[in-house]
């Protein structure tokens, strides 16, 4: 039988047991090597660019706001456009458009580089075009997510996510003291004309790729439809609900840290050396971590791992806030980079494991929407904040904050119970039918008959809850369950799908966990027959 729609929701086979994978093994694939290079290069390019704007925004206004709202203008693109960046990167061939968001941003940099050279920057341009770099890598940073487990063994997934952090928290150590030598020694300019050859230079070696695309044989996703169904697939996750709201609630208050940091060089009698050291030792703090995470997590599960490392980045900012010197300031911003990529690398892990190969690159752009209005919506209030009162009182209420969200948000776990196997497994066939239909027509109703057991309903209305997330979860317009009032063992699902195409799309979709879950649904099934499976399509009619 051609069960038409697999469920992704349901409880995987049994988890295998864990292996204990070192923490550079990913390294050993040349195509992982090659691209978290060319990753490496393009985070070193975003943190020059950022600690630049951040420090040319100090000589062009005093005002805390501003300041904060250059970590605002690079972080609001990616909450803005995540979504339909990641359906791109789902529906177009992800090398070539890994390969545009690195060429983008070196024409930003050189724009930037020449509106200075030319002594015509202001304000208000520059966080113009912050904006307008922000906007490459609200492109660049779903597109890589859903890179990753392309290139090693699921085994390998966490390792190679924590290589990420290492790669991104290398680059907040390389891409500060680089700017900041160049700052010193030649000019802000300088710095984004580095920022331009580096992206070039990513893009080379991204090009250098040689992806296996996988063809289908039917059309590709409208970008429309592709962004609904990254949406609806993620509503009906309960496991990325948990992941998002704490992502968010996270950076929220970590990023008043990041983005009132030139301010605290600056009361600490500092200069930009002394920003760069700061924002040098956060690095450092989170690429040790990072070194250190698989063994972390032989003790410490994922929830655990966001719990602690999200009350002990609070502690860190405390400390800052009160720090009377730098050196002290410099050992918690060591103290809050550990933490911070203890929480991130555990909560991306989690999303990523949340889901399938199709969509990931959509629901991973949901995850990124969800980090980066948080850290835009925070760099915004803490800057308000301490416009209001002053430096001091915004981070010690940003780290109340983050304690305060911590407490509220306890019950929601990212880890725990069966992981999904979200391995694709090609079992089922397209249905047959006896004359052609339009890939564009629709809708489609599906209906499938069960006979069930009146004593085990309760237990079968269980499982076809799962299933109704399921069937959502993959584009359906609407999903019912109906019983038959004549008859109490007769139940008939009923769900609509977008059109032909759209239905026809489940079976190339299909993942071990759904196999798992229909045979838990026809386990319900009396009769030596199938459930009866019928579809139509909806008929045009004239007016």
């Amino acid at each position: 039988m051609n069960d038409p729609a697999p469920d992704p929701t349901s409880a995987a086979a049994a988890p295998s047991p864990a292996v204990r994978v070192s923490a550079f093994a990913p390294l050993e694939h040349p195509t992982f090597r090659m691209l978290w290079l060319a990753w490496l290069a393009a985070n070193a390019c975003m943190w020059m660019n950022d600690v630049a704007a951040a420090w040319l925004m100090t000589t062009l206004t005093t005002s805390p706001v501003m300041v904060a709202l250059v970590q605002a203008a690079s972080t609001l693109p990616m909450f803005l456009l995540g979504l339909p960046s990641g359906a791109l990167a789902d529906i177009l061939d992800r090398r070539r458009y890994f390969m545009v968001t690195q060429i983008w941003v070196a024409a930003v940099a050189l724009i930037t580089c020449a509106v200075l050279l030319a002594g015509e920057m202001s304000a208000s341009l520059l966080l113009l075009l912050t904006f307008a770099n922000g906007i490459g890598l609200a492109m660049r940073w779903p597109v890589f997510a859903a890179i990753v487990p392309e290139l090693v063994p699921r085994a390998q997934l966490p390792a190679a996510l924590a290589l990420n952090g290492i790669a991104m928290n290398a680059s907040r150590v390389i891409g500060p003291v680089i700017a900041g030598a160049l700052i010193a020694s030649l000019g802000s300019a300088y710095v984004f004309v580095l920022n331009a050859l580096l992206s070039v230079a990513a893009a080379v070696l991204i090009a250098r790729w040689r992806r296996e695309v996988k063809v289908s044989a039917l059309p590709g996703e409208r970008f429309l439809g592709a962004i609904r169904v990254g949406v609806q697939y993620v509503r009906q996750s309960v496991r990325m609900h948990a992941v998002l709201l704490r992502v968010a609630l996270f950076f929220l208050q970590s990023t008043a840290l990041l983005a009132l940091l030139p301010l605290v060089a600056k009361a600490l009698g500092g200069g930009a050396g002394t920003y760069t050291l700061l924002l040098a030792c956060l690095g450092l703090g989170a690429v040790f971590a990072a070194a250190q995470l698989q063994r972390l997590r032989q003790h410490l599960d994922r929830d655990q791992l966001v719990m602690w490392g999200s009350a002990i980045q609070a502690a860190a900012t405390v400390v800052v806030a009160l720090s009377p010197s730098v050196l002290l300031a410099a050992a918690a911003m060591l103290v809050a980079g550990m933490a911070w990529i203890s929480v991130a690398n555990s909560l991306t892990i989690s999303a990523q494991l949340a889901l399938p190969d199709w969509v990931r690159a959509r629901g991973m752009a949901i995850y990124q929407m969800a980090l980066m209005g948080g850290s835009a919506a925070g760099a915004a209030w803490w800057g308000k904040v301490a416009g209001w009162t002053d430096l001091r009182t915004s981070l010690v209420a940003a780290a109340l904050f983050g304690l305060a969200a911590l407490a509220a948000t306890r019950h929601l776990r990212v880890e725990g119970g069966p992981e999904e196997d979200l391995t694709p497994t090609p079992v089922w066939k397209a249905p047959q039918t006896s004359q052609p239909i339009d890939p564009s027509a629709g809708p489609v109703l599906v209906t499938i008959e069960y006979r069930i057991d009146p004593a085990r309903a309760a237990e079968f209305r269980a499982v076809m809850q799962e299933t109704r997330r399921s069937r959502l979860r993959h584009g359906a317009l609407s999903w019912e369950l109906f019983r038959d009032v004549g008859d109490p063992a007769r139940y008939v699902e009923q769900f609509v799908d977008e059109s032909w195409v759209e239905h026809l799309r489940r079976f190339d979709r299909v993942t071990a966990a759904e196999v798992a879950l229909r045979e838990r649904r026809l386990a319900f099934h009396l009769g030596p027959e199938p459930p009866v499976v019928r579809r139509c399509v909806a008929e045009p009619l004239r007016a």
